[in-house]
């Protein structure tokens, strides 16, 4: 039986952004029967708990669960939602595909989280690059705000919620949850001490909420056809529901896919319905399964390896983001290893020594050996600074998601590093030219 698609059902659909669409396609009806019946918040809470639903964002944390460290007693705080739309992990663009084909499904799952929390006032918080999508939330706000879906006294309801869409400067610390409120805050975007976590002093020092995009688009989805629905999709009761996958690199088909929590690796690569196999006949060298804070997996790895939260970490990564990006047999994984190594020294906030030095010593060990004037003890020394940067001294997971690219090439394909520092060349170049 083929997979139904839900998250991206209406995003090829003529004019899926307007909010008449939306209603057409049944859209709303969870936040209007909400609103009609005024249940209890904790059932909200308690019924995206029953459907298994985790983050999307990378972390993979219960999302009803976290809505429920929010404060019994606020002493007279307001809450707040912020969505997590700061979409900076390399190789990621699916919740830029929700915002820009369907905000309205993320608006409705937005305004319900927000009543399962007691959030009056919530915010998008939204990469600074992404001009339309900002656009394009805002038309959509103004749309719910006439239509009565959000405002004052909705739907004769009493509930209130205000959406504030906040364009970020374009850092990618700010997709970490505390430096994206230091942001939003108007101050410089570094990672706070914790604790006190968001859900007790978040924005503003009051109890927060964050989530991300794709989770929060989810949450209609759960309301509308039930936590049992939900919960069945997927490989287990650990790893539940529909799921979107971004697919890049030397493939024939790259794009955002969705598919059942759990699809093998191999068939989002090779599959009819998603990446149709490798680009010009070429093999699978290496594969980062989620964003460039992910160890790369091997061929072999990726035999049996199911794409969901459980599946990748069992291989030594995560799959954190979802974004997948393919590599053929004519990379040269110290190149690769050197290309992401000045993502992250250029994105370092700089807080934190280990962070702030490990960084930038990566990346002129790399470009070293990458050059051709690599010496003997330079791979040594790549592990270890890796394992100083490692060692959870750090506000923040920056630092593990710098090394991630670092310890699996070097792990992983150690003679091509053995190779440019003893024929000062790249190994997969000599390998070209012997065969030309």
């Amino acid at each position: 039986m083929a997979y139904e698609r839900t998250l991206l059902a209406r995003i090829d659909k003529e004019n899926s952004r307007s909010i008449d669409g939306y209603v057409r396609d049944g859209g709303y009806q969870a936040w209007e029967k909400i609103l009609r019946e005024k249940p209890e918040p904790a059932s909200i809470a308690e019924t995206v708990k029953k459907a298994g639903l985790r983050g999307r964002g990378g972390a993979g944390f219960p999302t009803g669960v976290k809505w429920t460290f929010i404060p019994k007693d606020t002493k007279g705080k307001p809450i707040y939602l912020v969505l997590n739309a700061d979409e900076s992990e390399p190789g990621t663009f699916k919740d830029r595909l929700l915002i820009e084909r369907d905000p309205h499904l993320v608006l409705e799952g937005m305004a319900i989280a927000a009543y399962a929390i007691g959030c009056k006032r919530a915010y998008i918080y939204i990469r600074g690059e992404f001009w339309d999508g900002a656009r394009i939330l805002n038309d959509a706000i103004r749309e719910a705000n006439e239509k009565g879906y959000l405002g004052e006294n909705l739907k004769g309801s009493g509930v209130a919620l205000e959406i504030v869409v906040h364009r970020g400067a374009g850092a990618y610390i700010c997709g970490e949850e505390t430096a994206l409120l230091e942001s939003l805050e108007g101050k410089r975007g570094q990672p706070r001490v914790k604790p006190p976590f968001p859900a007790v002093s978040g924005a503003f020092a009051c109890p927060t909420i964050v989530n991300n995009v794709e989770t929060i688009a989810c949450v209609p989805l759960i309301m509308n056809r039930g936590a049992e629905w939900f919960a069945s999709i997927g490989r287990n009761e650990k790893n539940t529901g529909p799921k979107l996958y971004c697919l890049s690199g030397h493939v024939n088909r790259p794009g955002v896919y969705e598919a059942p929590m759990g699809l093998p690796l191999k068939e989002l690569i090779f599959g009819d319905a998603f990446g149709r196999g490798m680009r010009d006949g070429r093999k699978v060298k290496a594969v980062i399964p989620g964003g460039a804070s992910a160890a790369m997996l091997t061929p072999a790895e990726i035999e049996d390896c199911p794409l969901d939260f459980d599946g990748v970490a069992a291989k030594g990564s995560m799959l954190g983001s979802a974004a997948i990006v393919v590599m053929n047999e004519d990379t040269c994984m110290v190149r690769a290893a050197r290309n992401l190594a000045k993502f992250f020294a250029h994105e370092s906030c700089g807080q934190c020594t280990p962070c702030r030095e490990g960084c930038p010593w990566l990346l002129t060990v790399l470009t070293r050996i990458e050059a051709g004037a690599g010496r003997p003890e330079d791979i040594a020394l790549l592990s270890a600074v890796a394992k100083q940067m490692n060692n959870g001294m750090t506000l923040c997971v920056f630092a593990d998601a710098a090394v991630a690219p670092v310890l699996s090439t070097t792990g992983k394909w150690p003679d091509e590093y053995a190779y440019h520092v003893e024929h000062r060349r790249c190994l997969v170049g000599a390998r070209q030219e012997a065969f030309a």
